[in-house]
């Protein structure tokens, strides 16, 4: 059975991805998940500042409770989306899992300048992704308490 938060709502996680494949697999992860969750997909950063400002065909959008964003995105990449969140009094308490393949020390860095709360890079080989989605879901999905809205 799953699990829902503590105000009988799913979680809402919101996926910034451009890769059709790793959002096939965070899907198939999530779905198994012991949290009831739902995932939202967008697929570059100028749609996920739409979606989380409720602007341009989101107006009725929920607001995400934990976002996983990908870094190398198109029209706005993950470094800039992050910026924008951390700036705005209205989104910067939603925690942002960085999910990406840099491994690059500078990437590091400056996602944690911008106060990302996590950085993890994201696994080539197929079991390996499936398993740190997993553990992602199970950190922010069951253990931590996520802020209320």
């Amino acid at each position: 059975m799953k699990k829902d938060q503590p105000n009988g709502r799913p979680i809402e996680i919101l996926l910034v991805e451009d890769s059709a494949g790793d959002v096939r697999l965070t899907q198939e992860s999530l779905k198994e998940s012991k949290v009831r969750n739902n995932l939202t997909v967008v697929s570059d950063g100028v749609e996920a500042m739409a979606y989380l400002k409720a602007q341009n065909g989101y107006a009725d959008a929920p607001r995400p409770d934990l976002i996983l964003l990908d870094l190398n995105l198109p029209k706005m990449d993950g470094r800039q989306v992050l910026s924008e969140i951390k700036a705005d009094p209205e989104l910067k308490r939603i925690p942002v899992v960085i999910l990406t393949t840099s491994k690059a020390e500078e990437d590091i860095l400056r996602t944690y300048n911008l106060h990302a709360n996590c950085y993890v890079t994201k696994p080539v080989n197929l079991d390996q992704f499936m398993k740190v989605v997993r553990a992602i879901e199970d950190f922010w999905l069951t253990i931590v308490k996520l802020p209320p809205e």
